[in-house]
């Protein structure tokens, strides 16, 4: 364990601080959705406002796919390094930009394309974003801890979560309603600034992975990773994109939309609704490593297997808690989420990263991984707030979450055993 811990360092800062201001910019967007509607949107449907700002959140994501594709070859052809650096980068400018981006109002049709732009960029930057950043950790983890070593990354994303949260309720908390809908919900964009500029300077004093070759032209490199990986690895591929169907729904449903459930069907303010997913994601950071070191000692299935099935047996049970209107059955059924999906999540950075070779590994588990965070993941806020649109059941995001973790637990099930298994 000592071992493990000595591998905390400018490294494994370096490879989560990207991760963090990811998280940290799609939660504060998340959390903020309602007045981005009003800001961004023509006034009318408030409903149809909300979708099509959730909408834009996931235009964002349907990039991430080629951005993983993108920087997924930089990563595997010249370097960790430069990937992570240019990934950091192209976050925190766009980031910095929302904060001054004019309305609607202001600047009629434009001010809408501008935001769903900057949402396009940054889906770029995110598809190599974390998968490279947990590469690298695990690359230079210590063999019988590269499960806990890989969780770094989530928990640096999970901490950009938290992030986004105070800093939406510090806002909500100082700042009047009518403020905040007028230049209060700036800030926190504002304040992204900050962290892409340590970002970029960590990751601009990275020493590249160990494990990677110095001449790119060796043997061993492919010329086009992602040919290799598809003609190759195409089975490996499959099994991450249907494992991660439940990484994407699960998670943005659990700590992204429930802020904005709970504000409208539980009345509750918005300055609470942060206060619960505040408390939960904090939550949250310390289950995530505490599940990847147990699959450092048990074996990654048998803990993402148990949370698979949490998430199927106790959706239901849980969004019951959910819609209670009482603060402590809210906290407690969020909490609820937070220990099924910190099971489930905790060894899968690792995971996904030991199922293919270092030649093209950045490149498949990029392209694999975002492909369901893309249909799945940065659609499950857009995609639930219809559903309950058009049933009128306000449990419907449990339905969807149970069906994604049935997909999840089929494809486990298919997957090997890679904790004793050396890197490739």
């Amino acid at each position: 364990m000592s071992s493990i811990f000595a591998h905390w360092s400018k490294k494994t800062v370096a490879g989560a601080i990207g991760n963090t201001l990811e998280w940290y910019d799609y939660a504060i967007y998340g959390y903020f959705a309602t007045i981005i509607a009003k800001q961004f949107f023509p006034a009318g449907d408030p409903s149809a406002a909300l979708i099509a700002t959730f909408g834009v959140f996931a235009a964002g994501f349907l990039m991430r796919p080629f951005g993983g594709l993108v920087i997924g070859h930089i990563a595997d052809k010249l370097g960790r390094k430069l990937a992570l650096t240019l990934s950091v980068a192209m976050m925190a400018i766009p980031t910095t930009l929302i904060a001054f981006l004019p309305t609607y109002e202001q600047i009629g049709l434009a001010a809408p394309l501008i935001l769903t732009f900057l949402r396009l960029v940054q889906g770029l930057s995110v598809g190599g974003e974390y998968t490279g950043s947990v590469t690298y950790l695990v690359e230079n983890g210590p063999k019988d801890g590269r499960g806990l070593s890989g969780s770094f990354g989530l928990v640096g994303a999970n901490f950009g979560i938290l992030m986004g949260s105070a800093a939406g309720a510090i806002v909500t908390a100082l700042v009047p309603d009518s403020e905040i809908a007028s230049w209060g919900w700036r800030v926190p964009f504002l304040f992204g600034l900050v962290l892409g500029v340590a970002g970029i300077y960590f990751r601009s004093h990275l020493d590249e992975a160990e494990v990677e070759w110095s001449d790119p032209h060796e043997a061993e490199e492919v010329e086009f990773p992602i040919v290799d990986a598809i003609r190759h690895y195409w089975r490996d591929m499959l099994r991450v994109v249907g494992v991660n169907v439940l990484n994407g729904v699960g998670f943005y449903v659990s700590f992204v939309y429930l802020t904005t459930f709970i504000v409208d069907f539980d009345n509750v303010k918005e300055g609470t609704a942060l206060d619960i997913n505040t408390i939960t994601i904090a939550v949250l950071i310390f289950l995530i490593p505490f599940f990847a070191a147990l699959s450092d000692k048990i074996g990654r299935k048998p803990v993402m297997l148990a949370g698979a099935a949490g998430m199927i047996l106790l959706s239901y049970p849980l969004f019951l808690l959910l819609a209670s209107k009482s603060f402590a059955l809210i906290l407690l059924g969020q909490l609820g989420f937070a220990l099924v999906m910190g099971c489930f999540t905790g060894p899968l950075p690792t995971t996904m990263t030991e199922q293919f070779p270092r030649k093209v590994r950045v490149t498949a588990y990029s392209v694999a991984f975002n492909i369901p965070l893309a249909l799945f993941g940065g659609t499950a806020p857009m995609v639930v707030t219809y559903l309950i649109s058009e049933t009128g059941d306000h449990m419907a995001p449990a339905f969807y979450g149970m069906a994604a973790a049935v997909v999840a637990f089929a494809t486990l099930l298919t997957m090997r055993e890679t904790k004793n298994l050396p890197l490739k």
